[in-house]
């Protein structure tokens, strides 16, 4: 039998895993900083290799808690939150810089609506006492989405080395987008089926 241990103080707060969350919160302002000046090739290749750098710790941040059973209560609170404020940048970033356009702009909506969907069910459930595990799809569209967001932002640098890197990234990026629409109904109606029996 597997015990959890939340941990609580100072001990849980300055957790490798928790570290690791920092950084990807920390990364946010660095990744939009670089696309602010996307038109530089290098700075886009700087952008990236933060992010890629912050997406790796999305990975590690979870496994490494319940490895070193480092859980927190802060950790289990922060890390989603992490990865919607990371992921929300990037968007608004390359949308601004027309990496992300015309029908593309729709998938980004989708993306960022499921976002915010799942976020206000999961505070809901909570005050119900109700966890809404994340299901082994949605890990995988996570992981699509990431992938896809990389080849965004190298974009037009990308397009240099490997040609068709930016579409390569928007077939993706739209594959992420129907996963995301597939997850954010399951979710719903498990949520509605908590609510329902309530």
């Amino acid at each position: 039998m597997v015990t959890t241990t939340i941990l609580r103080g100072s001990r849980g707060t300055w957790s490798l895993p928790n570290l690791l969350t920092y950084g990807r919160v920390a990364a946010v302002p660095v990744v939009v900083g670089c696309l602010f000046y996307s038109e530089i090739d290098w700075m886009r290749w700087v952008a990236l290799g933060v992010f890629i750098a912050a997406a790796i710790t999305d990975f590690l941040d979870g496994y490494l808690a319940r490895a070193l059973e480092q859980q927190s209560a802060l950790g289990q609170m922060l890390d989603p939150i992490a990865d919607k404020l990371l992921v929300a940048a990037v968007l608004m970033m390359l949308v601004a810089d027309h990496t992300i356009s015309s029908y593309t702009l729709g998938a980004a909506v989708v993306i960022l609506c499921r976002e915010i969907l799942v976020s206000g069910l999961r505070e809901f459930l909570a005050e119900l006492k109700v966890p809404l595990p994340v299901s082994r799809i949605a890990k995988w569209k996570t992981t699509l989405q990431l992938v896809a967001l990389g080849f965004l932002i190298a974009g037009s640098a990308g397009d240099k080395v490997l040609p068709g890197t930016t579409q390569i990234g928007l077939a993706l990026f739209w594959l992420s987008a129907l996963l995301t629409i597939y997850t954010g109904w399951d979710y719903l109606r498990a949520g509605i089926r908590h609510i329902l029996e309530d």
